[in-house]
C-alpha cells in the first residue's frame, strides 16, 4: 500500500512539472481560499450584545440595529418592514399591514368619502396626459366645469404627460379648502380650469335605465352607505318602471359585512343570510325577515369580485333570487378586522371564517356563475374604467338575455 501512494505521488508530482500553469492556478485558489477565510472571520465575530432584561428576539433586534449600526437608520421604516414581514409571513393573502402614511387612505376609503375634486382618470395608451373618464356629480370638478373626455396635460402650471396615475393623482390631491389648477385639452383647445379641493362622496350605487324596463345598479364597494344608496337606486329605478334588475359587483373589492347583511334583508325572504366563526369558535347567523323584493334579478361577477362581492351573489344565487352572470369570483374566505397600532399604523387581521346561507365557504373556490361570459383584456379595462356602454358589454348583454328568457 504504501509503495501504491508513494508511486501515485510521483505522478501527481510530473503531471504539475509538465503544466507549470496549473501550479500557478492552484496557487491563486489557495490565496483566494485563505483571504476567504480571513474576511469570514472579520465579518462575524462572536459578541454579547448588552439587551435589557426580557427583551424579545424583535425588540433586542431593533434595538441593535438603533445603538451600533454604523450607517444612520430611518427606525420608522425599518418597523413598517418588520411588520409588514411578520404578517406576510402568516401566509394569509387577506391579512394586510397598512402604515401610517397609508391611514387616512385607508380611511376615506372605507367611508365612501375623500378630499379631493371628484374626477376619475385613466392612463391611455395613445393619448398624451390623462383622460378624465367620470365626473362626480355635484363635486368641484363638476361645477369648475371640467367634462368626460378632457385630458389633463398639467396640474398647477407643471406638465404632467409621461408621468404616471399615482404621480398625478398626488399631485392634484391636497388639504380640503385649497385649489389646484387643471391644464386639460378638449378637442383640441388648451385652457387652464381651478379647481377647488373639498370633501367629496363618492357614489357607491349608480342607476341606469336600460331597454326593456331592466335597470342597472352598479354597486362600487360595500362600505359605508352601500346599502342605503342602493335601495334608494332600486326605488328610483322602479319609480322610472323598471321590472327587472341587473347588480354589477364586478370589480367590487367587498367591504362591511353589515352593509351587505342589510341589503340581502331588504332583496331576500325570511331565512339565513350569513354565518361566521371566529378565532374563538364563536358561531353567528345573520337573518333576513319575511319582507323581500320581489322582482327578477341577476348579479353580474369576475375575477375582481371579493369577499362581501361574492358571498352577495352566492346569497342571490343559493335562495334562487337572481342569476349569476360573468367570471368566476375569487374565492375569499376569511373576514378581518383592523386594529389600530400605537404609532397610528394599523393591520387589518383575519380572525375569522364566514359562509354562505347554505354554510358553503368559498375559500379558494370562488362562484361559479351559471352563465359563464369571458371577456378578453381590453374589454375588461373598458368595463373597470366605465368607457364601455351597458348595450356593448357582453356580460350584461347576456344578463339582458337570461332575465328576459327567464
Amino acid at each position: 500500500m504504501k509503495d501504491k501512494i508513494k508511486n501515485l505521488g510521483k505522478q501527481v508530482v510530473t503531471f504539475f512539472k509538465d503544466r507549470p500553469g496549473i501550479i500557478t492556478f492552484l496557487s491563486y485558489i489557495l490565496v483566494a481560499a485563505a483571504a476567504s477565510m480571513v474576511t469570514m472571520a472579520l465579518m462575524l465575530p462572536s459578541v454579547t450584545a448588552p439587551y435589557a432584561s426580557g427583551q424579545n428576539k424583535l425588540m433586542a433586534l431593533e434595538q441593535l440595529i438603533d445603538e451600533r449600526y454604523i450607517d444612520e437608520v430611518d427606525m420608522s421604516k425599518l418597523e413598517d418592514m418588520a411588520a409588514n414581514a411578520m404578517i406576510s409571513s402568516l401566509g394569509d393573502r387577506w391579512s394586510f399591514y397598512i402604515p401610517k402614511s397609508e391611514m387616512e387612505s385607508y380611511e376615506e376609503q372605507k367611508n365612501n368619502a375623500y378630499v379631493g375634486i371628484g374626477v376619475t382618470i385613466i392612463q391611455p395608451q395613445d393619448v398624451p396626459g390623462l383622460q378624465v373618464t367620470q365626473v362626480t356629480p355635484g363635486g368641484s370638478a363638476e361645477e369648475a366645469g371640467i367634462l368626460a373626455g378632457d385630458v389633463v396635460v398639467g396640474v398647477d402650471g407643471q406638465s404632467i404627460v409621461d408621468m404616471s396615475l399615482d404621480a398625478v393623482s398626488n399631485l392634484i390631491k391636497g388639504e380640503e379648502g385649497t385649489q389646484v389648477v387643471l391644464t386639460v385639452l378638449r378637442e383640441g383647445t388648451e385652457m387652464n380650469i381651478t379647481v377647488t379641493r373639498r370633501q367629496i362622496k363618492t357614489p357607491v350605487a349608480v342607476a341606469t335605465l336600460l331597454e326593456n324596463n331592466i335597470g342597472l345598479i352598479q354597486i362600487k364597494n360595500f362600505n359605508t352607505n352601500c346599502a342605503s344608496e342602493t335601495v334608494a337606486a332600486i326605488k328610483k329605478l322602479q319609480e322610472q318602471g323598471a321590472q327587472k334588475l341587473i347588480f354589477d359587483v364586478r370589480f367590487n373589492g367587498g367591504g362591511y359585512a353589515n352593509e351587505m347583511v342589510t341589503l340581502l334583508d331588504y332583496l331576500l325572504p325570511e331565512g339565513d343570510l350569513f354565518k361566521t366563526v371566529d378565532y374563538t369558535g364563536k358561531e353567528s347567523v345573520e337573518k333576513s325577515d319575511a319582507s323581500y323584493l320581489n322582482m327578477p334579478m341577476a348579479v353580474l361577477v369576475n375575477g375582481s369580485s371579493y369577499s362581501a362581492a361574492e358571498f352577495f351573489a352566492a346569497a342571490l344565487d343559493e335562495y334562487d333570487a337572481a342569476i349569476v352572470v360573468g367570471e368566476q369570483t375569487s374565492g375569499k374566505g376569511y373576514f378581518q378586522v383592523t386594529y389600530a397600532l400605537p404609532d397610528g399604523s394599523a393591520v387589518a387581521l383575519s380572525i375569522g371564517k364566514y359562509f354562505t346561507p347554505q354554510g358553503k365557504s368559498l375559500e379558494g373556490v370562488g362562484l361559479t356563475p351559471e352563465y359563464v361570459v369571458p371577456v378578453d383584456d381590453k374589454t375588461a379595462a373598458g368595463i373597470y374604467a366605465g368607457t364601455i356602454k351597458p348595450m356593448d358589454d357582453p356580460q350584461i348583454l347576456k344578463a339582458i338575455e337570461a332575465l328576459t328568457s327567464k
